[in-house]
């Protein structure tokens, strides 16, 4: 595989760690530090509303700096964003550390642009599979991001996890460095044929909506019962710091592992099958988080929502490639972030209240329902995402 797929799928490693983090610890955190119990995943959803904000941002920044400018700068930010959160912990701040979470999350959304720098620097046969590869850094950050939360988080004088985010700093930091080595891949438009055609009448393709649809509730869904869990398992239902944690990276771990085949399922199945299947894996999730709450039900829902999550996106992005020509890349792709982050900012946002207020059982019903939609959306799609596939 091309050599920026290579250090775009490390690089994905260290920028990511942040976030598996901002997910463990942000909801435990918040518990002590928010002025109210439903507050407490706050931080979460800050993290997911900064990768909302920041996506148009980012493509807009990219598109006139180029692509390595633009994530070595991101990851600058990030660098300073986990400085700030040592101090946060230190004097118990919860805006500012909301604030924090929220850099990170902007960060997240540069992060995000990997997978289609990555696309833009291969053949279009060739996208799925170099999608799927740069995904697989994200193996690298469930252990990475976790296990420096758990060993780092005593590290420094300034309150319990500030260690964490200090550690977080210096990946951040290197991570700077590797993005120094990233040929910029946006060549396509030196060769253009094609003529822009009006951002409505990209907006209008039914498999441009499919696409944005599917990544929408395949991040949408997978951010609402994971933002819930370590608030039901550690606070409610009791389960150590350490149980909790496994749960977290055995999830983000199954996000990014199938990467190592999903590209070939999609060439060997078709793209529609394989999206598919991830709308049904996440739709068994929510029923075995239904059927009761001992840590199996945890954990190997976790899996399968991840497993689901990394089907139905990496489809989705595979799909949402092949609806625009290089010229109009940066458009589409901003308004495709901007949506799907958006409204994994709401599920986000709306966890933390749903959890406290109507339990855990509430969280994953109310999971089920754009699942059944985008699941006949994608089924009366089938044969034009094959085509597209």
């Amino acid at each position: 595989m091309n050599r920026n797929v290579t250090l775009l799928s490390f690089s994905m490693a260290l920028g990511m760690s942040s976030a598996p983090v901002i997910v463990l610890l942000g909801g435990i955190l918040g518990v002590s530090l928010a002025p109210s119990p439903s507050l407490s995943t706050l931080p979460v959803a800050m993290m997911v509303v900064g990768v909302a904000i920041f996506t148009v941002p980012a493509a807009l920044i990219m598109r006139r700096t180029g692509r390595r400018p633009g994530f070595m700068g991101a990851s600058v930010m990030a660098t300073l964003a986990c400085v700030l959160g040592v101090y946060a912990i230190h004097i118990k701040g919860f805006a500012l550390f909301c604030t924090v979470a929220f850099l990170i999350g902007g960060n997240m959304a540069f992060v995000q642009q990997y997978r289609f720098a990555a696309a833009e620097s291969v053949e279009a046969t060739r996208v799925g599979k170099a999608v799927s590869l740069v995904l697989l850094g994200g193996i690298a950050a469930a252990f990475l991001g976790p296990e420096l939360a758990k060993h780092a988080r005593a590290l420094l004088p300034f309150g319990l996890y500030s260690g964490s985010f200090g550690a977080l700093a210096l990946l951040n930091l290197l991570n700077v460095a590797l993005l120094s080595f990233l040929k910029e891949p946006g060549a396509a438009e030196n060769v253009i044929t094609v003529r822009e055609r009006p951002l409505a009448t990209v907006l209008r393709q039914p498999i441009y909506m499919t696409a944005v649809m599917a990544a929408l509730v395949a991040y949408g869904v997978m951010s609402f019962i994971m933002t819930a869990t370590p608030v039901s398992m550690h606070v409610m239902d009791a389960f150590s710091i350490e149980a909790t944690a496994w749960v977290i990276q055995s999830h983000v771990m199954a996000m990014f592992i199938p990467s190592l085949f999903t590209g070939f399922l999609i060439s060997r199945y078709g793209l529609a099958e394989v999206m598919l299947s991830g709308a049904a894996l996440m739709g068994v999730c929510v029923a075995l988080s239904l059927a009761d709450r001992h840590f199996i039900h945890y954990w190997l829902g976790l899996v399968l929502l991840g497993v689901g999550w990394n089907f139905l996106f990496i489809g989705a992005t595979t799909l949402l490639t092949g609806c625009y020509n290089p010229a109009e890349r940066f458009k589409a792709q901003a308004i495709n972030d901007f949506t799907v982050f958006g409204f994994q900012a709401l599920a986000s946002l709306s966890a933390g209240t749903v959890i406290f207020l109507a339990g855990w059982e509430m969280v994953n019903g109310l999971s089920l329902v754009p699942l059944l939609i985008v699941f006949r959306i994608i089924w009366r799609q089938r044969s034009s995402i094959s085509l597209k596939g």
